[in-house]
C-alpha cells in the first residue's frame, strides 16, 4: 500500500516542501528510511515505531519504506517525526486519504507519542501557502508562531493519538487564532530611553540622526563614561518602525535560530543586538554543524552594536567585511552552501587608547607605541566601511544645555526628521532593489549623489590631501546626500558635503595617532 503525505524543510533560511512517500509491500519484516537523510532523521524510525506501538497500534509484519523527496537534498533535523508516523497510518489504512490533502505535517515525536516542537515552523509555512496548503497539523508549543502566517489554518495538538481522532474526524479542534495586526498597533509608542536624558552631546546626536536617516555604518570614540553605550542604546528610538513584511522576514530568522519566545512570535521592533567581546566567529556569522544564523543575521533590518571595538578578536571583526559589503552572509559546508540575509546597520564604540583618558596627558599612561597598537586591532577596511565617525567628549554632569538645543535632540523630534529624510528616498529609489542612500551600488553612486563642480574640487582636495579610497569617497557622497535629504534638498550643496567630509575624518586623523 502506498501513500503520500508532505512536510517541510530548511535549507538556510529558505524552506522547501518535503514529499514523504510510504510504501507497504509483502517481505521481511523491516522498516527502512531512504532520501539522503542525515543521523537524527535517520533515527526518527526508532521514534516513529515506538510511537505507534505505544498508542495501541502495531506495525504490520511487512517492509515498510519510507522515502523523503527530493532525494538529491540532504534531510537535517527531527520536524519529519510525525509526517513519516501520519504517512505509515496512512498506508496502513487507518486514515482516509482526503484528510491528508494540502495538509503540512510538523514535528518531533517522543517515544510516547508526544509532539516535541521544532524550529523554522514560520518560514516553512509561508512557503507552504505559497504551494497552495490551506492548513498544517503541529505541536502545541508552535500553533501561535503558525498562526501568523495568513492563509492556512494551524492546529496545535499534544501528541499522535489527537492526530490520528483529528484526522479520523473524532476530533474538531479550532485552529489557532493570533491577530497579527493588533500586535502591530499595539506597539508602544512611548519612548522609554530617550536622547533628551543624554546631556549635550550634540555632534554625537547629529551623527546618530544622519547615521538613522540613510542607514551608516556609524563609529563612536571618546573616553570611558563619556556616554558612547548610552548613545547607542538608544538609536533604536528614532529608527522606523518595521513594516509587517520586514517583520516577518526577521521572524523567520529568529525561527530559524530557535530565538523566537512563545509570549512574542513575531518580531514588531527593529532588532538591537550587542554581543559581547568574547564572541567567536562562528556565533557572529553563523554556522555549526547544522547551519544556524549568527549574530550578524539576527541583526538583520536593525542595529548591530559592538562596544569596546578594538576588544573583539581581530577575525571576528574582519568577518564583518563580506557583510558590510553584500548585506548577506555566506556559508560553505560539505553538505551544501547557505546564506543568510545581513542587511544591518553597524554601530562599533572605542576609546581614544588603552586606558581611555588620552589626549588627556594627565590621566593618560598610555605610550605612543601601545595607542598605535590598540587601534590597529581594528583594520583599515574595517573603518573604511564606517560611514561617519563621531567624537564623543567627556560627559558634563552640570553642563547646561539651552532649552532650544534640548528639544531639538530629543527622540521624538528626531525620529521626525529622520522618517522625513527616509520618505524622501523612498521616493527616489521607488522599484529599486535598495532604499536607502547608504545601500546605492557603486556604479550609481554619481547618479543619485552626483556633485557641482564646486563640491568634486572640494572632495578631490579632501581625498588627496587624506588619501581616500574609491570606497570612502563614494560613502561621503552618500552621507552627504543623507545631509541633504535631511535638510530637504535637492541637490547636494557644499556645506552637505563638508559636513559629511567632517564625520569622515576622524577615520584618517584620529587623536590617539597624535604625538
Amino acid at each position: 500500500m502506498f501513500s503520500t503525505v508532505y512536510s517541510g524543510a530548511l535549507h538556510g533560511i529558505h524552506s522547501y516542501l518535503v514529499r514523504v512517500e510510504v510504501d507497504i509491500a509483502p517481505g521481511l519484516p523491516n522498516l527502512q528510511l531512504v532520501g539522503y537523510v542525515s543521523s537524527e532523521v535517520a533515527e526518527a524510525k526508532e521514534r516513529v515505531r515506538a510511537a505507534v506501538r505505544n498508542m495501541g497500534v502495531e506495525l504490520p509484519a511487512a517492509r515498510i519504506t519510507i522515502n523523503l523527496a527530493p532525494a538529491n537534498v540532504r534531510k537535517e533535523g527531527t520536524a519529519y517525526d510525525l509526517s513519516i508516523a501520519v504517512g505509515i497510518l496512512q498506508s496502513m489504512k487507518q486514515l482516509p486519504r482526503e484528510q491528508t490533502r494540502k495538509t503540512l505535517f510538523l514535528g518531533e515525536m517522543g517515544l510516547n507519542g508526544s509532539l516535541k516542537p521544532v524550529l523554522g515552523v514560520l518560514p516553512i509555512l509561508r512557503e507552504a501557502v505559497k504551494q497552495g496548503f490551506t492548513r498544517c497539523v503541529l505541536p502545541r508549543e508552535n500553533a501561535r508562531e503558525a498562526a501568523v502566517v495568513e492563509g492556512i489554518h494551524a492546529y496545535g495538538l499534544e501528541n499522535l493519538r489527537q492526530v490520528l481522532d483529528f484526522l479520523q474526524g473524532k476530533e474538531q479542534p479550532e485552529p489557532e487564532v493570533l491577530d497579527v495586526q493588533q500586535l502591530f498597533e499595539s506597539r508602544k509608542d512611548h519612548i522609554e530611553e530617550d536622547f533628551a536624558d543624554v546631556q549635550g552631546q550634540e555632534s554625537a546626536k547629529r551623527a546618530m540622526e544622519i547615521a538613522a536617516a540613510g542607514f551608516h555604518n556609524l563609529l563612536l570614540s571618546g573616553p570611558p563614561g563619556a556616554g558612547k553605550t548610552m548613545l547607542a542604546r538608544r538609536f533604536a528610538t528614532i529608527l522606523p518602525p518595521l513594516t509587517m513584511e520586514e517583520s516577518l522576514e526577521v521572524s523567520s530568522i529568529y525561527s530559524v535560530a530557535g530565538a523566537l519566545e512563545p509570549e512574542h512570535v513575531i518580531l514588531t521592533k527593529r532588532p538591537f543586538l550587542s554581543p559581547h567581546h568574547t564572541i567567536s566567529e562562528y556565533a557572529m556569522a553563523g554556522g555549526g554543524a547544522i547551519p544556524r544564523p549568527g549574530v550578524i543575521s539576527m541583526a538583520h533590518k536593525g542595529v548591530l552594536f559592538l562596544d569596546e571595538l578594538p576588544e573583539f578578536k581581530r577575525n571576528v571583526i574582519e568577518v564583518l567585511r563580506q557583510p558590510l559589503e553584500e548585506r548577506r552572509v555566506h556559508i560553505h559546508r560539505a553538505s551544501g552552501n547557505y546564506t543568510y540575509p545581513a542587511e544591518f546597520l553597524l554601530i562599533g564604540a572605542m576609546n581614544p587608547c588603552p586606558c581611555g583618558y588620552y589626549p588627556d596627558l594627565r590621566r593618560c599612561s598610555c605610550t605612543p607605541s601601545a595607542r598605535r597598537r590598540y587601534a590597529g586591532r581594528v583594520s583599515g577596511p574595517i573603518l573604511d566601511r564606517m560611514d561617519l565617525c563621531a567624537e564623543v567628549a567627556r560627559a558634563r554632569l552640570f553642563e547646561e544645555t539651552e532649552e532650544r538645543e534640548q528639544g531639538r535632540w530629543n527622540s521624538k523630534n528626531m525620529r521626525e526628521r529622520v522618517l522625513a529624510a527616509q520618505e524622501i528616498q523612498r521616493e527616489r529609489y521607488k522599484g529599486r532593489e535598495f532604499q536607502y542612500n547608504a545601500q546605492i551600488p557603486a556604479r550609481e553612486v554619481e547618479q543619485y549623489c552626483g556633485l557641482g563642480r564646486g563640491e568634486r574640487n572640494l572632495l578631490r582636495e579632501f581625498s588627496e590631501e587624506l588619501e581616500l579610497s574609491a570606497r570612502a569617497c563614494h560613502r561621503i557622497m552618500k552621507v552627504a546626500r543623507t545631509i541633504a535629504d535631511l535638510d530637504g534638498g535637492e541637490y547636494v550643496k557644499e556645506h552637505h558635503l563638508y559636513e559629511a567630509l567632517l564625520f569622515k575624518m576622524v577615520d584618517y586623523q584620529p587623536p590617539l595617532l597624535q604625538e
